[in-house]
């Protein structure tokens, strides 16, 4: 007894990677003992970059299929040197991946063989079910009439977005549920006709806004609930602010720059609540909802017994460092784009459904029993993509276990990787900036190499740029139709990017300006609504009457009256961030 008790106490210990400190729980402890897996040697944030390299969720290739030679849409660049197949062939039977079964080597490290089976055993090439007209879409399912959309469900007819569910007739949304005719927009849910806008719920007609509810014709405002025909968060008439949004112009491109500043420093002269949630117990996270007992998790829902969990929802127990997905799935470790009916499984990438008790596997669907695969569907007990018998495969994966101890895998880095670890990040078919890892961690090419992760320069096709995006007209009004047959340069990253028939309708219809900015790089600048997922220990900003900038000042008296709030949290808000940052009690009491 006083054994366990010894092994669970709080340890520090130093990240091999970076070198940083960082702490493993007594609960993390009875965690890693409940799954029979040793406690990590990567910190939190390195173990989700270590995975999210793994995840492609916002690109689409062209790559060669290894069958046929035809060039299709790939998850992976052609430079990959990964396999791929056309995604319906994959899932046919005119293969077996079984066929790549080969014994297991204790001369050779694990990582080294699995590297070799990884790169033999072809993937399947965008990950996509039940599409319709929506050829240029990946890690979706249910879409109709949908063009570049990624990690997207039940939507149809939306542009350029990613992280949707249930989406309609929409154009450039990150994480988006339930809405309909919605614009340029980060966290919007319930809500019909929303601009411009982050954070809001269950509104209508409303632009330029922030955590906003139940709220209708709106404009610039922060914190509102329950209200309408509000600007800067002062109320009109309906008369009046149908005349005041007439003379925002919003159909000119440098009429918008000039409020999105104005929109940039009246949000920020408001509180913030330390992190974005409601019906939480016992949560540390971001945007994190209806969870118990959840720390450090972003954008997720339905959590409980977690710890680590990103962009994942419905039914999630007892999971550390898990990243993707969720649907009624327990007891997951270190996996990556795994869910529906899961459960047992470790060290795992895009496994999924109805899969258990799968541990170091890639690709692998409807299986159980399985080490060290990639590839197979409706199999069970196999490793290395060999068949054995319950007992054979048994004894063997107790022995690969043992061996990855005895003679561990060494990255470019010297970094040992033992049992117990995810897959180096140099296996990855991916690049860093290829990846979700630089969605959540953006970096440059410089930085990332210095760290010893994978880059790859982008090799565009070759199109003739026509007109550059500075030379756009400046109101929608004045394009017309022959946009459409321009190739526009990006004045950011000066990539060559087209205006699409449905864009330019939607454009047309909601009078938006034409934007000067390629896809990609829109979707960049929306990321920057997300906070990182970094948390810092901080203390409520409110010092009695007003903020302690002085620049807010309450609307009603506070429980610390005019004390300074002794609240202290975990936020994803940094220390030298510019936002007012209060606690559930103070940001309560200023927007109920």
């Amino acid at each position: 007894m006083l054994e366990c008790q010894i092994m669970r106490e709080k340890e520090v210990k130093t990240c091999q990677n970076c070198k940083s400190q960082f702490t493993i729980e007594p609960e993390d402890f009875e965690f890693y003992e409940k799954i029979k897996v040793p406690p990590p040697t990567f910190c939190p944030e390195c173990r989700f970059i270590r995975r999210a390299i793994f995840w492609n969720n916002g690109q689409l290739f062209r790559k060669k299929d290894v069958r046929t030679g035809q060039e299709i849409f790939s998850t992976y660049p052609e430079e990959s040197p990964i396999k791929i197949y056309d995604r319906d062939f994959w899932w046919s039977d005119g293969w077996d991946a079984l066929a790549y079964g080969r014994d297991y080597d204790f001369n050779k490290p694990f990582f080294a063989q699995f590297e070799e089976l990884l790169y033999a055993v072809p993937a399947a090439s965008k990950s996509v079910k039940n599409m319709v007209n929506s050829d240029y879409c990946n890690q979706a399912g249910q879409l109709k009439n949908c063009y570049l959309c990624f990690n997207a469900g039940d939507s149809e007819n939306c542009l350029y977005s990613s992280s949707i569910v249930n989406v309609k007739d929409s154009v450039d949304m990150l994480t988006a549920a339930t809405s309909e005719l919605c614009y340029n927009s980060f966290f919007v849910v319930d809500s019909y006709q929303v601009f411009w806008s982050v954070d809001c719920n269950n509104c209508k007609n409303v632009y330029f806004s922030y955590n906003c509810e139940n709220c209708s014709d709106c404009f610039g405002c922060v914190n509102l609930k329950h209200k309408q025909y509000y600007i800067f968060n002062k109320s009109y008439t309906k008369e009046e602010y149908e005349q005041k949004l007439k003379e925002f112009n919003l159909g000119s491109y440098e009429s918008l720059k000039k409020i999105e500043e104005i929109v940039f420093n009246f949000r920020n002269a408001f509180p913030r609540k330390f992190m974005t949630g409601t019906k939480n117990v016992d949560v540390v996270g971001d945007y994190v909802d209806n969870s118990k007992n959840a720390k450090y998790c972003m954008q997720a829902l339905d959590l409980e017994n977690a710890r680590y969990a990103f962009d994942s929802s419905l039914g999630i127990k007892d999971v550390y460092d898990y990243i993707n997905w969720g649907n009624n799935v327990e007891l997951m470790y270190e996996t990556v784009e795994c869910g529906e009916n899961c459960r047992n499984l470790r060290f795992t990438f895009n496994c999924w459904p109805n899969v258990s008790d799968i541990e170091y596997s890639m690709d692998c669907h409807s299986s159980l029993n399985l080490f060290g695969c990639v590839g197979l569907r409706n199999k069970q007990y196999c490793v290395f993509n060999k068949q054995y018998s319950k007992d054979d495969y048994e004894n063997l994966v107790a022995k690969i276990k043992k061996h990855m101890d005895e003679m561990p895998y060494r990255d470019a880095k010297g970094i040992v990787y033992r049992y117990g670890e995810f897959f180096p990040a140099e296996l990855s078919s991916l690049a860093y900036n290829e990846s979700a890892a630089n969605a959540y961690f953006p970096s440059d090419k410089e930085a990332v190499v210095v760290k010893g992760l994978p880059w790859r320069d982008i090799n565009p096709r070759e199109y003739s740029i026509t007109v550059p995006a500075d030379q756009l007209p400046d109101h929608i009004n004045e394009v017309g139709e022959s946009i459409l047959q321009e190739v526009v340069g990006c004045s950011s990253c000066h990539r060559a990017y087209k205006i699409t028939p449905q864009e330019l309708a939607f454009y047309k219809k909601f009078s938006i300006p034409l934007s000067r900015l390629c896809f990609d790089c829109r979707h960049k600048k929306r990321l920057s609504y997300r906070n990182s997922p970094r948390w810092y220990p901080r203390a409520c900003r409110c010092s009695g009457v007003s903020a302690e900038n002085g620049v807010y000042k309450n609307t009603t008296e506070h429980f610390h009256r005019a004390d300074h709030c002794p609240n202290k949290f975990e936020t994803t808000y940094a220390p030298d961030r510019p936002e007012i940052v209060y606690c559930e009690a103070c940001y309560n009491a200023e927007i109920a």
